[in-house]
C-alpha cells in the first residue's frame, strides 16, 4: 500500500488534508509530459503503453507480410505500410492533393456548389454539417441530423475580448494557414489575403454557435424540424440537393442541433460573404490534408494543434501513421488488440464485476429515500435494460470489409477513398434499424462510454489494467478503480441528461413532477459544490461538468456499497486508489482548453471534491473539521 501508517501519504501529505496531493504529490514532482503530448497520469500512462505495444505488433506483422487470417487486419497492416513511407510521401509532396486544390479553386458560385452538392461535400469542408443517427425519441430508428461547421478556437469563450489566448491563437493559425497555401502554391499575396478571409468567416460564426457548456446539455440538440421549413435556412445554398445526393431517400424531418446558427445562416452565409467562406473551405481543406503528405507539411499542418494544447512536437513519423491507421481501422486493430492481450476469461470476470454493480445499483434504487415508487420502478426497469460491452466486439462492421489499400496510389488518395466509404455507410443507415450491437469505442481505448440513446456502457479492454483492474490488487482496490469507472458509466443514465431518456434510450420524461424537482435541486447542488472553484489560472464552470460530476458522485457511491460487502474490506485503499486513478500531470495551454471544453471536473477536483461527500471517507482517515479535505455535512452532495 503506498500509505505509512494510514494518516500520510508517500509525499508527506496526510490524506485528511488534501487526498490528491498525498497519494500523487511525488509522483507528480517527477513526472515528465511528453514532447509530443499535453498531460501524462493514469488514464494517458496506459495509452502509451498500448499504442507502444500496438506499434510494435505492427511493425511485426508489416515483416512477415502476413498477419492473420483476418482480411480486415491486413489492409490496416498494408495502410500502416503506406502511412510509414515517408521518403515516398516526401518526393510527392503536395501533388497528390492538387488535382482536388483545382477543383475548389475553380468554385466561383454558389451555384457552382449546389450542382456538385454531395460529391463536393464527400471531399471538402462546408459551412453545415448532416449525420445520421438514433432519433432522440424514437431510438430504433435513425434520423438526419445538421450541425454547424465548428469553430477555429477550442470554444465561444476563447473569442471574448479579455481572453489573452484569442489573438495569441488565432495568429498562430492564420502563420500556419499561409505557410500552407505558399506550400501549395498559392503567391504570399493571396495567401495573405485568404488567411484573413477565412479568420473574419470564422468570426462571423462565434455570435451563433453553442458554447461548451451548451453542448452539456444533451436534449437541447433535438430541434426536428419538418424538411420544408429547414430548406428555408438558406436563399443560396440548395439543402435538398445535398440531401438527395448524400441519403438513400428523401427525409420529411431534420433535426437541428444548433438552431441560432440556422436561425441566422442566411445572415452568415450569402453572396457577400462567399469569398471568405471559399478562402475559409480551401483552407480548411489543406490543413486536413496536410497530415497526408510529407513531413514538413504534416508537422506544419500541426502546428496550431500543437499550441492548443501546449505540446511541444508532433509525433514522430511512426507514431504519426499509427495514429492514422488507429483512426480508420480502430474497431480492428481493438479487436485484435482485445482478443490477444485481454481474452474471453477476462472478458467474462469483468462482465461479473459489472453484474455486482448493476445489483449493488438497484439495491440503491430500491431503498431510495426520495423517490416516488413509481418513478423507483422506472429508474430500476431502465437499470435493468442497460446493455452491456466489455472488451472488444466480437464481429467488426461490414465497413471494414469494404477497405483496400491501393500500394500504387498515395496515401491522400486512400485515406480519402476510406473518408467517402465512412460517409456513405454513415447516410446509408438513414433507411436502416438502429443496429444496437455497434460500439461506440474501441477495445485498444483507455476510456469507457454510456450512450443515453441505446442505454449501453462500453468498457474497452485497454481500461481493464491496473491501477484500474488487476487480479494483483485486491478487492478493495479494484473498487475504487474499475468499480467506480463501472458505476460512474451506470450512474450516466441517471445524470442531468440520461435522467430524461428512457429504458430504450428515448428521450421522454418518466418522472413524476415531484420527484424531478427534487433531482434538480440536487444537481444544482452539485454545480454549486464545483462552480468557481479555482484551477490552472481559471475558474471552474459547475454546468459544464454536472453530467460527469452526477455520474462520479453516483460511481462511487455504488462502489463503496459493494467494497462494504467485502469482508476485507479497506477504506482506505478504495479511496487511495480512487485518486491514484486521477493523477495527471498536463501542459498549461491542455488545463485552459479543458476548463472550457471538458465536460469532466480537473483531475485534481475529481479526486478530492468527491469523497467529502462521502461519511466513510471521514472515517478511513479520521477527518475532523479544521483539516483540508473536511466539508461542513449541511454542504454534501447525495444523489444516487
Amino acid at each position: 500500500m503506498e500509505r505509512d501508517t494510514g494518516v500520510y501519504g508517500p509525499s508527506g501529505v496526510a490524506y485528511k488534508d488534501n487526498l490528491y496531493e498525498a497519494v500523487n504529490g511525488e509522483w507528480e514532482k517527477t513526472a515528465k509530459i511528453p514532447a509530443d503530448r499535453a498531460g501524462v497520469g493514469g488514464f494517458n500512462d496506459l495509452s502509451i503503453a498500448v499504442e507502444k505495444q500496438l506499434i510494435a505488433d505492427l511493425n511485426n506483422m508489416g515483416e512477415l507480410e502476413s498477419t492473420s487470417d483476418k482480411p480486415e487486419l491486413q489492409q490496416a497492416v498494408r495502410f500502416f505500410q503506406l502511412a510509414m513511407d515517408f521518403d515516398r510521401r516526401d518526393n510527392q509532396g503536395t501533388h497528390p492533393i492538387m488535382p482536388l486544390l483545382k477543383r475548389a479553386i475553380e468554385l466561383t458560385s454558389f451555384a457552382d456548389l449546389d450542382a456538385q452538392g454531395g460529391s463536393w461535400y464527400e471531399t471538402f469542408p462546408v459551412p453545415f454539417q448532416f449525420t445520421v443517427e438514433p432519433d432522440m425519441k424514437d431510438t430504433a430508428h435513425n434520423a438526419v441530423y445538421a450541425y454547424g461547421p465548428g469553430l477555429i478556437l477550442p470554444d465561444t469563450t476563447y473569442y471574448a475580448d479579455d481572453n489573452p489566448q484569442r489573438d495569441k491563437l488565432l495568429g498562430i493559425w492564420r502563420k500556419m494557414a499561409v505557410q500552407l497555401l505558399v506550400a501549395a502554391e498559392f503567391s504570399e499575396t493571396d495567401a495573405e489575403r485568404m488567411a484573413d478571409g477565412a479568420l473574419k468567416f470564422d468570426r462571423s460564426l462565434v455570435p451563433f454557435s453553442k458554447s461548451g457548456e451548451e453542448w452539456a446539455d444533451y436534449p437541447a440538440m433535438y430541434n426536428p424540424e419538418p424538411l420544408d421549413e429547414f430548406l428555408t435556412h438558406s436563399s443560396v445554398i440548395n439543402f435538398r440537393k445535398f440531401l438527395k445526393d448524400l441519403l438513400p431517400a428523401e427525409p420529411t424531418t431534420v433535426i437541428v442541433t444548433e438552431p441560432r446558427y440556422f436561425a441566422h445562416f442566411n445572415e452568415i452565409i450569402n453572396q457577400e460573404t462567399f469569398q471568405d467562406l471559399h478562402d475559409w473551405m480551401i483552407i480548411r481543406f489543406l490543413i486536413g490534408a496536410s497530415q497526408y503528405l510529407s513531413n514538413d507539411l504534416r508537422v506544419l499542418g500541426d502546428t496550431f494543434h500543437r499550441a492548443i494544447t501546449g505540446s511541444a512536437e508532433s509525433p514522430d513519423e511512426t507514431k504519426s501513421a499509427y495514429y492514422m491507421t488507429n483512426r480508420y481501422f480502430d474497431e480492428v486493430i481493438g479487436q485484435y488488440y482485445g482478443e490477444k492481450y485481454f481474452g474471453d476469461t477476462a472478458r467474462q470476470d469483468v462482465r461479473k464485476m459489472i453484474q455486482t454493480m448493476i445489483t449493488v445499483y438497484e439495491e440503491r434504487l430500491t431503498n431510495n429515500d426520495w423517490l416516488s415508487a413509481a418513478t423507483r420502478k422506472s429508474a430500476i426497469d431502465k437499470l435493468e435494460k442497460i446493455v452491456v460491452k466489455v472488451g472488444y466486439p466480437d464481429k467488426l462492421r461490414a465497413l471494414y470489409g469494404e477497405f483496400h489499400v491501393d500500394r500504387q496510389a498515395s496515401l491522400f488518395d486512400n485515406a480519402e477513398s476510406f473518408n467517402t466509404l465512412i460517409q456513405r455507410d454513415m447516410f446509408g443507415k438513414f433507411v436502416k434499424p438502429v443496429d444496437r450491437t455497434e460500439w461506440g469505442m474501441p477495445g485498444s481505448l483507455v476510456n469507457a462510454q454510456y450512450d443515453p440513446s441505446r442505454n449501453d456502457i462500453t468498457f474497452p479492454a485497454a481500461i481493464l489494467q491496473a491501477p484500474f483492474y488487476s487480479l494483483d490488487q485486491t478487492a478493495s482496490q479494484n473498487y475504487g478503480g474499475i468499480g467506480a469507472v463501472i458505476a460512474h458509466e451506470i450512474s450516466h443514465a441517471f445524470d442531468n441528461n440520461g435522467a430524461k431518456f428512457d429504458a430504450y434510450g428515448n428521450l421522454k420524461d418518466w418522472w413524476t413532477k415531484a420527484d424531478f424537482a427534487e433531482f434538480n435541486k440536487r444537481t444544482q447542488a452539485m454545480v454549486a459544490e464545483f462552480d468557481g472553484l479555482p484551477y490552472a489560472g481559471g475558474k471552474v464552470n459547475g454546468k459544464l461538468i454536472l453530467g460527469e460530476n452526477v455520474a462520479d458522485l453516483g460511481g462511487m457511491s455504488a462502489a463503496l456499497e459493494a467494497a462494504k460487502k467485502d469482508p476485507a474490506v479497506d477504506l482506505q485503499a478504495f479511496f487511495i486508489n480512487w485518486a491514484r486513478v486521477w493523477r495527471g500531470k498536463y501542459t498549461q495551454a491542455n488545463m485552459t482548453a479543458r476548463l472550457a471544453t471538458d465536460p469532466h471536473a480537473p483531475n485534481v477536483l475529481r479526486a478530492n471534491i468527491q469523497p467529502r461527500n462521502f461519511q466513510d471517507f471521514y472515517a478511513a482517515f479520521n477527518v475532523q473539521p479544521g483539516d483540508g479535505m473536511y466539508m461542513d455535512p449541511a454542504k454534501r452532495v447525495h444523489i444516487w
